[in-house]
């Protein structure tokens, strides 16, 4: 099955989902002063190949937000908000969604099967979210799925400062996996931070409230691309 998200993701200069999000995990505003449409096309003038728009309420999130955000861009959408029945891919699918966040540690693998099935069945792609092996491991049709590791707990509603080592572990795993799309999710503070995952072989990566607090995420790319050109040896680096 084609994945207009996948392609988009994998095609792009710069793979990384930005993300539309309201509040971050401690509650303090990240959109003050814009608009949803302002942050968009802010997005779109900075290449992004897709978004993702968070509707949980943990992060203030609404149904509303993401019909909202597929009425101002053709761009790929990822819902994130904790999907747990049939009738909410359905739901997604008709408020704009491209993609739907499924998070393994909050479902038993059969359900996780059917969720990944139904969504493939209804034209959506699985943005599977995994925090250890097992969870890898559960994911049917990996071919057709986004699997991502969250950097994050969610036990504590992701107010922990996160670890990028657990992405850099996780690598190998997601690879063997058979997923075209591993992607490293959550607590992705800075360029560098990127620059390493990006180096490191992740296919994407999912960038929220580093961008929202960026004066700019054009800028934040640029230097991004400026920590990939300094990480790599002198003889690797274009010309």
């Amino acid at each position: 099955m084609t994945s207009r998200f996948i392609e988009s993701l994998l095609a792009a200069e710069h793979p990384v989902v930005m993300e539309v999000k309201r509040r971050d995990a401690h509650g303090f505003d990240l959109i003050a002063g814009h608009t949803p449409a302002q942050i968009v096309a802010a997005y779109e003038a900075a290449g992004a190949p897709c978004i993702s728009v968070v509707t949980g309420r943990w992060f203030g999130g609404t149904r509303e937000l993401l019909r909202d955000v597929a009425r101002m861009t053709d761009l790929p959408l990822l819902q994130k908000d904790f999907v747990t029945r049939r009738d909410q891919l359905a739901a997604a699918r008709d408020l704009g969604a491209s993609a739907v966040l499924l998070t393994a540690a909050l479902l038993p693998a059969s359900v996780l099967a059917n969720l990944v099935t139904a969504a493939l069945r209804l034209g959506l792609t699985p943005f599977v979210e995994v925090t250890d092996e097992a969870g890898i491991a559960a994911v049917p049709h990996p071919g057709d799925c986004v699997i991502a590791v969250n950097n994050k707990d969610i036990t504590v509603r992701e107010r922990d400062p996160g670890d990028i080592g657990r992405s850099l572990d996780l690598l190998p795993a997601l690879r063997a996996s058979g997923t075209p799309c591993p992607v490293s999710a959550s607590a992705i503070g800075t360029p560098q931070a990127a620059a390493e995952l990006l180096d490191a072989g992740y296919a994407g990566l999912l960038v929220g409230t580093a961008l929202l607090r960026s004066s700019s995420p054009r800028a934040w790319l640029t230097d991004l691309e400026h920590a990939r050109r300094t990480a790599r040896p002198a003889a690797l680096r274009p010309a």
